[in-house]
C-alpha cells in the first residue's frame, strides 16, 4: 500500500513523553492524530507511511488544560492521541521524522 495524502493528514507528529516511551517498550507507539480520524483510517495511515503491521489501535481524546500566560486566562488546545500497537517484531523509529 502505498502513502497517499490523507494518510499525512491522519497522523499528526509523534508523542515522545515519559508515558509514550513507558508504552514503546510494551510494543506501542503514541502519535497525535487529527480529530475526526477513526481507527480503522489510523491503522491504514501507520501501516502505508510505516511499513508495519497494527495489531490494534487506541484513541483518546486529551481536553485542553485552563492555563494562565503571562496574567492572562488561556486554553491549551484539544488534542487527539493514538496509542499504535505492532505486531511481534515490527517496530517504528520515531526519532527519525515522517
Amino acid at each position: 500500500m502505498s502513502a497517499s495524502p490523507k494518510h499525512y493528514d491522519a497522523i499528526r507528529r509523534p508523542i515522545i513523553t515519559e508515558k509514550a516511551t513507558m508504552a514503546s517498550e510494551a510494543g506501542a507507539v503514541v502519535f497525535e492524530v487529527a480529530k475526526d480520524a477513526n481507527k480503522t483510517e489510523i491503522k491504514q495511515a501507520v501501516e502505508a507511511l510505516f511499513g508495519v503491521k497494527v495489531k490494534a489501535v487506541n484513541t483518546a481524546l486529551q481536553k485542553g488544560k485552563v492555563k494562565r500566560f503571562k496574567g492572562r486566562l488561556g486554553v491549551r488546545n484539544d488534542r487527539k492521541k493514538a496509542y499504535v500497537t505492532l505486531e511481534d517484531g515490527q517496530t517504528i523509529d520515531v526519532t527519525t521524522g515522517l
